[in-house]
């Protein structure tokens, strides 16, 4: 890896670590609200990866322990890399009834392809996590840990090794071009698919040879033995120590840096709504998802998928979220992933 590529990769996990801190206070607001009519929470990403796990868990915890007046309605607007989901949002001006599950994307989609949104047509919520990746290859592979994946990736022919990710010049890919840095030369075949789920299933047939999955799309089929995680990109390794197979926790699973492989990066799992609305709207769902984050079932979830448990609300995730755009220029921008038009 280049030392400019190097700094801007581990820039990332120190913008995430300098920017990611307590619970900040919620301004107090002159009116209480609630919704009138359903409340369509939409997902800009396909069915079974991390964004639609979370979004469609919110949903059901909010139902079980009826924390809404009104029906919570899951939609997925997965086209255009996800610029359905925003542009729908976009299109929607002061319509509190409407929420949406943010990713990477975010970011990466306009930036990629030129797509007419940015986050600045939306209005911040609340961040409810930061997401973790995870470099896995099939359990029936001789690798152990990401270096001897990569020397065998340096030691094959150049785009011998297939990578399977979620979309193309989105995150998955973004990991994929840092990895390609320790390889000597030797690029990936970068294989897109739709979800999360859909490349957990393809490495287990053997149909791509590695996958930087978060750790909630690719769980099951690490307890069922069929994948091994290689490294986590993250500056520390993770806090959950509980047993997900026999013999492993999530904190085992070494950072990528202490593998072999020194890249760093995480993801936003956060809401926004419609741009235009009130404060009274906004504080609903600060105050909705709180009370999620205070049941076990979210303690759980958070546990099963190794989230980074990192809450924020306005200016705080304001300035994370100005400060994440300005990364993912910078990242993609040394991808050679911007759009041209």
């Amino acid at each position: 890896m280049s030392k400019h590529a190097s700094k801007f990769l581990t820039v990332a996990g120190l913008a995430v670590g300098a920017l990611a801190t307590t619970i900040s206070a919620t301004p107090a607001v002159a009116q209480a609200w609630q919704p009138t009519k359903a409340v369509t929470f939409v997902i800009p990403a396909g069915t079974g990866g991390g964004a639609d796990q979370m979004a469609r868990f919110i949903q059901g915890v909010v139902t079980k322990h009826n924390l809404m007046n009104q029906p919570m309605v899951v939609i997925n607007k997965a086209g255009g890399a996800g610029a359905e989901g925003f542009l729908d949002m976009k299109a929607s001006p002061r319509d509190p009834h409407k929420i949406i599950i943010t990713l990477s994307n975010l970011f990466t989609t306009p930036m990629a392809t030129g797509s007419p949104f940015n986050w600045k047509d939306l209005t911040p919520v609340a961040m409810l996590a930061l997401d973790q990746f995870v470099l896995w290859v099939n359990a029936e592979t001789p690798y152990k840990t990401a270096a001897d994946y990569i020397n065998a990736v340096k030691g094959g022919n150049d785009r011998q090794f297939k990578m399977g990710g979620t979309g193309s010049k989105q995150e998955d890919q973004i990991i994929t071009v840092a990895l390609e840095r320790l390889t000597g030369g030797k690029k990936f075949t970068y294989v897109p698919f739709a979800g999360g789920g859909a490349v957990a299933v393809q490495l287990v047939g053997k149909h791509v040879d590695s996958t930087v999955n978060n750790p909630i799309e690719a769980v099951a089929q690490w307890r069922a033995g069929a994948l091994r995680p290689l490294c986590i990109f993250d500056d520390k390794r993770s806090t959950y120590k509980e047993k997900v197979t026999s013999d492993m926790a999530w904190s085992d699973i070494p950072t990528c840096k202490e593998s072999g492989a020194n890249v760093d990066y995480q993801m936003l799992r956060g809401v926004f709504t419609t741009s235009g609305v009130t404060a009274a709207q906004v504080n609903y769902y600060v105050e909705l998802f709180k009370k999620v984050m205070a049941t076990p079932d979210w303690k759980d979830f958070m546990e099963k998928g190794a989230f980074n448990q990192t809450f924020m609300t306005g200016d705080q995730y304001k300035k994370w979220v100005e400060a994440n755009e300005k990364l993912h220029h910078d990242l993609m921008k040394e991808a050679g992933f911007l759009a041209t038009n």
